[in-house]
């Protein structure tokens, strides 16, 4: 499974990169990776949000999840095909 990325770019003073490329070399870590660490602990402790569905999407759902039980397995699609 892919996770999607994204970039955030901040200014920082001098001296806080100074130090937080100090703190990322004693644990042999590029810094953006010790950021990250820092980030994944802060937030550790939160739950992740869920959401609900909404009514038409849980519809296609369980219309798909009841057609799924008409459906036919097919060995050679290709065939499959040419004879439609």
């Amino acid at each position: 499974m892919v996770t999607q990325q994204s970039q955030i770019k901040i200014n920082l003073p001098v001296t806080l990169k100074d130090f937080l490329e100090s703190k990322a070399r004693k644990y042999d870590m590029p810094i953006a990776s010790y950021v990250k660490h820092l980030i994944l602990k802060d937030v550790s402790d939160l739950e992740f949000p869920t959401f609900r569905i909404s009514e038409v999407a849980e519809k296609k759902a369980r219309k798909a999840l009841e057609e799924r039980k008409k459906s036919a397995k097919v060995s050679n699609v290709t065939e499959y095909f040419k004879k439609l």
